[in-house]
């Protein structure tokens, strides 16, 4: 059975999906960054459905979300004086924390870790489906494992209509990429997957980050594994946005660029532009649904040119990698 589509303005559609949460189903809805899955972080049979729904692996732990900072002490056991800086400076919004966490997380949520991974959205729905749920929520992103995220309610009903209980349609999402991720479990924060929130605002409040290795074999936290946010389609990305790749005879190839002015049609079966200008932003918010578009074409190969790697570029990059890891 198909899951019903709510519209997300509507208060009716929030308390439904409240309870629908309190009861132990699934819903999926929307962020500012992809639209979420969501599960009662608290109860570890909900949390199972999860996974079986996504059927994604028990090694990779979910993000638990709260709606204020009152939530905050149900999740995790210590508050560092960094963590309230980032916490004062950049929630509600996307960036995700990695904390020591409470008794009451089940292992299954933190895949076994002592420590969780929690944020605090600013998208009002989410707000308002988390404080309606009166529990924190658990969610990854509302699409089966490994593949590209999704940006919009239709998206979340093509990969994982028959396997949840409700979605609640806000909308496309904002950002259009998943949340900044930092641990600060360590000595040093460490910057585990980029993201809107760049390094060099957090840097700024924080002082030096440590990166951490981009391809994990055990994540410590979602968005580590080589292969991620991955199309059907193989990717290539081109060496430089200069680049156009010598296409072989009968391969029907889309091409993701980064701006209208390298919108040459040769040869190509379909092409995706993220942005009239070149805006990294823009390019951020269209680039999962440009992904799922040209992979619905039955392409040979989608071939994408590369962006500068500063700022919101290297979360798009790092993205785009996984995307064409094989």
């Amino acid at each position: 059975m198909k899951a019903r589509i709510l519209p997300a303005s509507a208060s009716e559609s929030i308390r439904v999906a409240g309870k629908t949460i309190r009861l132990g189903g699934l819903v999926a809805f929307p962020t500012e960054t992809v639209y979420g899955l969501g599960c009662d972080a608290l109860n570890p049979e909900a949390a199972s459905k999860v996974f079986e729904a996504k059927q994604r692996p028990q090694f990779d732990p979910l993000i638990v979300h709260i709606a204020d900072r009152m939530q905050l002490d149900k999740v995790v056991t210590v508050l560092t004086a960094i963590a309230r800086q980032l916490i004062d400076q950049f929630w509600p919004g996307p960036l995700t924390l990695v904390l020591p966490k409470q008794p009451a997380i089940p292992d299954l949520v933190t895949a076994g870790l002592a420590t969780v991974a929690v944020r605090m959205p600013s998208h009002p729905v989410a707000q308002a489906l988390i404080r309606e749920a009166g529990t924190p929520i658990a969610a990854p992103s509302a699409n089966p494992f490994g593949y590209v995220s999704p940006t919009t309610a239709h998206h979340v009903a093509d990969g994982l209509g028959s396997a949840i209980d409700l979605i609640l349609d806000g909308g496309p999402c904002s950002v259009g990429v998943e949340s900044t991720i930092v641990s600060l479990v360590g000595s040093q924060a460490e910057l585990l997957r980029p993201g809107s929130i760049t390094p060099e605002q957090l840097s700024a409040v924080i002082g030096p980050l440590r990166r951490s290795s981009p391809v994990i074999d055990q994540p410590t936290a979602p968005g580590q594994l080589a292969r991620h946010y991955a199309t059907q389609t193989p990717v290539t990305i081109l060496t430089s946005a200069e680049t156009r790749p010598v296409l072989l005879n009968n391969e029907r190839a889309g091409l993701l660029i980064f701006s209208q002015a390298n919108a040459s049609g040769e040869r190509f079966a379909a092409i995706e532009v993220l942005s009239t200008t070149g805006d990294l932003r823009e390019a951020a918010h269209n680039l999962f649904a440009a992904l799922r578009r040209l992979d619905a074409h039955g392409l040979d190969r989608i071939y994408v040119e590369p962006c500068r790697e500063e700022g919101l570029g290297m979360a798009i990059m790092d993205r785009l990698r996984r995307c064409a890891a094989r």
